[in-house]
């Protein structure tokens, strides 16, 4: 996807708050290999180097926009790697800890990919994960909604972004599956306070909107936007706008 990492950045602090309630469960050990899946700019994939000393950290991440900003954030212990998540989780290499922030959503079949991803952790070795449930969350809701509204429904052709995104009751079961020793399995809301409607469009335009607008060319793509803010507005009608932002967090040792 054409990832643009200004727009993603606008609520930097927003989005980061949920990695250091990831980072805070990090069981640190000396010399660790770790690896970060769907890295992204690799700005917090140097946080999580900073609280880690020692470690040996490779970051991948698909999109070569926003690994064009990782090589501020590469030195000795910490590199870049422009690869997919499908990929990496296929190689043979282990890792002490395997983490993973706000990426694992956009990756299709979670039945499958998790015990992908576990395979990839050394024994005494660590998962992590965070990621929003997409589901629940409300922006997502009017985005599946728009999408069968007509003209679109035709424009896309019938599609519409699934998420893979499991209940937290069945992450914990795969990992009981796959050998977990002990887990940390929750969801937790993290409240967005905007300005306005129009704002948390902006916020939604960084992620979630990036697949419908991809799939959508010439003046129809104009169209879908002003009636998603019309959306937003209708259903956050208020100023400030409060908005609950779901996420999972998920730990396992295995």
């Amino acid at each position: 996807m054409a990832w643009n990492p200004d727009t993603y950045n606008k609520f930097k602090s927003d989005r980061f708050a949920p990695f250091y309630d990831l980072l805070a469960l990090v069981k640190s050990k000396p010399d660790m290999e770790v690896t970060d899946l769907g890295c992204g700019t690799g700005e917090l994939t140097g946080k999580l180097a900073d609280a880690l000393p020692g470690a040996r950290i490779v970051g991948i991440d698909s999109s070569e926009q926003m690994l064009s900003q990782s090589p501020a954030f590469a030195n000795g212990k910490v590199q870049f790697e422009k690869r997919s998540i499908e990929q990496h989780v296929e190689s043979d290499k282990k890792w002490d800890l395997v983490f993973s922030n706000a990426a694992i959503q956009w990756v299709d079949d979670h039945e499958t990919l998790f015990p992908k991803i576990i395979s990839t952790v050394r024994k005494g070795g660590q998962l992590l994960v965070q990621m929003p449930d997409q589901h629940q969350n409300i922006s997502n809701q009017l985005l599946d909604e728009l999408s069968y509204n007509e003209p679109f429904g035709s424009a896309l052709k019938g599609w519409k972004r699934t998420s893979p995104v499991l209940d937290i009751d069945r992450y914990s079961q795969i990992f009981f599956e796959n050998g977990s020793k002990s887990m940390t399995v929750f969801e937790k809301i993290y409240p967005l306070v905007l300005a306005d409607a129009d704002a948390l469009f902006d916020w939604v335009s960084g992620t979630a909107m990036i697949p419908y607008l991809e799939k959508l060319n010439g003046e129809i793509r104009p169209l879908f936007i002003d009636q998603y803010k019309n959306l937003l507005r209708t259903r956050f009608d208020k100023s400030p706008v409060f908005y609950p932002f779901r996420r999972i967090i998920l730990e396992a040792t295995f």
